[in-house]
């Protein structure tokens, strides 16, 4: 099974000394758009006001422009670090001991604006960049990487898919129609039926991952998924069309 999460906003800062090297990420098939990304953000941040309005951040946010100019020297970690918020927070990837950690490495890919899919041990860098920005010299982030990422999932073998993106990271590379997946939505069950959820939606999808690294199952097919997350005490349902519902 293969996993995709979306990225988080906040980022940990810090890492080792080792560069970005685009080349050494998941589908590496991608490294021509990640490129092109990378180098329209460093010359974007030659010019900060310029920087500022594109990314729409506040004067507070001036050091992000700094950290975009960065991005080809500057520090990296591995993405499941590098990222903060409230998935990532209840997923908590440090605490996991070496397995669960190597099963995030084969088994996830968080899909970030600068790089496309990146594995979850990938190295990357800090940087600002969010799914809905428009870089100067760029067709839109979708139009750039949305054919591109469908085609280098449609390379892999995976047997089954967990689509955790948010709706926004999902039009920057659609799975291809015929792989086996399932899009996660995140409910919970009231008097009038199931509503979706934003925080404790996030929350759910970080302590979902955990458990699934912490349990490393063979899952091959959505009903697989659904036995497991059954004997975890996770309610999980077939939901509308190629979903599934996880009930927080």
């Amino acid at each position: 099974m293969q996993i995709l999460l979306p990225p988080s906003e906040t980022k940990r800062p810090g890492g080792s000394r080792r560069a970005l090297d685009v080349t050494g990420l998941a589908l590496p098939q991608l490294s021509p758009q990640r490129e092109r990304v990378v180098a329209a953000l460093v010359a974007l941040s030659a010019s900060p006001e310029q920087a500022m309005a594109v990314l729409k951040l506040s004067e507070r946010q001036r050091g992000e422009v700094e950290v975009n100019a960065a991005l080809r020297s500057t520090p990296t970690m591995p993405a499941i670090d590098r990222y903060t918020g409230v998935l990532f927070d209840a997923m908590d990837a440090a605490s996991l001991d070496t397995r669960a950690r190597q099963w995030l490495g084969r088994s996830v890919l968080i899909h970030s604006a600068p790089f496309g899919p990146v594995g979850a041990l990938d190295r990357i860098p800090a940087y600002r960049l969010g799914a809905s920005a428009s870089l100067p010299g760029l067709p839109s982030l979708r139009a750039l990487w949305a054919d591109a990422v469908t085609a280098a999932f449609a390379q892999t073998r995976w047997t089954f898919t967990l689509d955790l993106r948010s709706e926004a990271y999902v039009a920057l590379g659609p799975l291809p129609a015929e792989m086996s997946s399932a899009y996660v939505r995140v409910v919970a069950d009231g008097p009038d039926g199931p509503r979706a959820l934003n925080h404790f939606n996030k929350h759910a999808k970080g302590v979902l991952v955990r458990r699934l690294a912490e349990d490393r199952p063979r899952i091959g097919s959505l009903e697989a998924f659904i036995r497991w997350a059954e004997s975890r005490g996770i309610a999980a349902r077939p939901g509308a069309a190629g979903e599934v519902a996880v009930t927080a």
